[in-house]
């Protein structure tokens, strides 16, 4: 009896395991198939020109170099798959605690923060493309070496430029795109400068280089890049277009140069990401997302996309202008120590006391066209060449897209209110262009204030700002090439005459004919200055405390 119920008992159990199975020994087991969509976040910056330690009240307080990195640090973690890009102009123009260092510390905080690609920008060629090349590459300074006291090993990412031929060898300065898988669906960006930055690059920066048309270079890329079955396009472009819409909308449309380059673009570019106007705003234009996001990194975008394994395309599903917030947010204290480092090395020079002003005094402009600090800078440059031995000039002009920042009475630092230090002076005027004095008749004055105005809807009006003693009228109802009334063009209250030699001081980027200012190319008798810096120092060094200047040299009608 108990032999029959130990038997019984196995045979139950054997039976309850061979029944519990859902698996025949030769069953095949079908894994989930994989989705067609694959996600990929794309985080974009534009113009942050070196302002590693800027901060602003815009936006509810934004800036700073290590809450970005914070920020997009919290925007990768949220997602699988990311790229982090740039739209040009990362350096030039900098503040002077990237700029004492030839922008080295830019580069060093965007290797921390893991930017992958950037598409150089007209600002990049401030210093030549040797000079960039070095930014890209590392290396000593060529004059001061290690200036910092520590090998510069270049840029961990990688710079872009499509349309940039070295003219000695016919091929692009830099590599014209590249491409990034994502579980195997390609995404290629292509980078892109301003066609136009010759006329916006002293002369000796760019020479050697064509800058060929944006749209075409694009398009010409297309068929090459199918060819390597890629099928989803970001291009990266420094070029300018300006909307009257919100930081995450269009307003009543695009406007300006980059507008009608999209409408230009192949139809198989999918996201455009720009720079150079430092605006705000997120557009559709021909089914293709064209984002910017101001400017020295108080915004970045945040572009959600999936890429299909099937046809390799890329959706846009999301995109949004976030601002870099300070608040709530821990600063990444890698940034925060390349940060101050960079700030104890400066701080000897920046923080010297040039000078003094009676209050602040604006780069704004009136409705003229003239600015306060505008005016300051001419008084400058024409008081450091005015004397016969320095150029014997009567006059100067300056180019209000040169000045850079305004000078505030309200203490930044260890100074007292009121004074001024060489680190905000040199925040105002940072490229280091040398003042020139040339002869010009009244005729090419004259016509010098009439290339300030253009109708081209791509170009706003580039009113010079003028010393002391000098004014004239324009006539906003007049039609280009005829606004300024010759009769009202004075110098200290004397008619200028159309056949007279004059003495006029402007800076070498204006003197090369910059911003499409040629007729100063015209000009004889040249005589080399100071560097327009050291002009400014020198000015508020002596003639302090300095006051705003009138806005009264340049009037308007209608």
């Amino acid at each position: 009896m108990m032999r029959l119920f130990w038997i019984s008992l196995l045979l139950a159990l054997t039976a309850l395991t061979f029944g519990c199975s859902t698996q025949a020994p030769d069953e095949v087991v079908e894994t989930p198939s994989e989705p067609d969509e694959i996600p990929l976040r794309i985080l974009a910056i534009n113009d942050f020109q070196g302002h590693i330690a800027t901060s602003s009240d815009s936006f509810g307080g934004v800036g700073r170099a290590d809450f970005l990195a914070a920020n997009i640090k919290a925007a990768r973690a949220e997602v699988e798959n990311s790229v982090f890009v740039s739209a040009g102009d990362l350096i030039g123009g900098s503040p002077l605690i990237s700029a004492l260092f030839y922008d080295e510390p830019t580069i060093e905080a965007m290797n921390l923060m893991g930017l992958d690609f950037n598409g150089v920008g007209n600002h990049e060629f401030d210093e030549g493309l040797a000079e960039l090349r070095r930014m890209q590459s590392g290396g000593p300074h060529p004059v001061e070496g290690d200036l910092d006291g520590d090998p510069f090993g270049g840029a961990e990412f990688e710079f872009l430029a499509a349309n940039v031929i070295d003219d000695a060898t016919g091929d692009t300065v830099f590599p014209p795109y590249a491409v990034r898988h994502y579980q195997g669906v390609g995404v290629a960006f292509i980078g892109l400068t301003l066609e136009g930055t010759p006329t916006i690059v002293a002369q000796p920066a760019v020479k050697g280089m064509t800058f060929e048309d944006e749209a075409e270079t694009v398009n010409a890329l297309v068929p090459r890049l199918r060819e390597q079955g890629v099928e989803a396009i970001v291009v990266l472009i420094h070029q300018g277009g300006r909307s009257d819409g919100g930081q995450n909308d269009c307003g009543s449309g695009l406007t300006g140069r980059l507008a009608e380059i999209i409408t230009r673009l192949d139809d198989a570019v999918d996201v455009v990401v720009a720079g150079h106007t430092n605006d705000e705003f997120v557009c559709e234009i021909d089914g293709k997302w064209v984002t910017m996001a101001d400017t020295r990194g108080r915004l970045y975008t945040v572009i959600d996309v999936t890429l299909s394994r099937a046809t390799k395309d890329l959706t846009v599903r999301t995109v949004e202008n976030l601002p870099n917030s300070q608040a709530g947010v821990t600063p990444d204290p890698a940034l925060t120590a390349l940060i101050d480092r960079y700030d104890a090395l400066s701080a000897p020079r920046a923080n010297t006391v040039i000078g003094s002003i009676t209050t602040d005094i604006s780069r704004q402009q009136n409705a003229a066209g003239e600015s306060a600090l505008g005016d300051v800078i001419a008084d400058a440059q024409l008081e450091a060449t005015r004397a016969p031995d320095t150029g014997g000039a009567v006059v100067a002009f300056m180019n209000e897209g040169g000045i850079r920042e305004s000078v505030l009475f309200e203490s930044s630092g260890p100074e007292s209110d009121g004074e001024l230090t060489y680190g905000e002076v040199f925040s105002v005027q940072p490229f280091g262009n040398s003042l020139v004095t040339l002869s010009l008749t009244g005729a090419q004055i004259d016509a010098l204030l009439e290339a300030q105005f253009s109708d081209s809807a791509d170009d706003s009006d580039e009113i010079l700002q003028v010393s002391r003693g000098f004014s004239y009228t324009w006539d906003a109802a007049r039609p280009v090439g005829a606004r300024v009334d010759p009769s009202t063009i004075t110098i200290n209250g004397i008619p200028v005459d159309p056949d007279t030699t004059y003495r006029v001081t402007v800076n070498s980027f204006l003197a090369d004919g910059g911003d499409g200012f040629t007729v100063l190319k015209e000009g004889t008798e040249r005589t080399g200055g100071k560097i327009d810096l050291d002009a400014l120092v020198a000015y508020f060094s002596t003639a302090s405390p300095v006051a705003p200047g009138p806005q009264d040299r340049i009037n308007r009608r209608n």
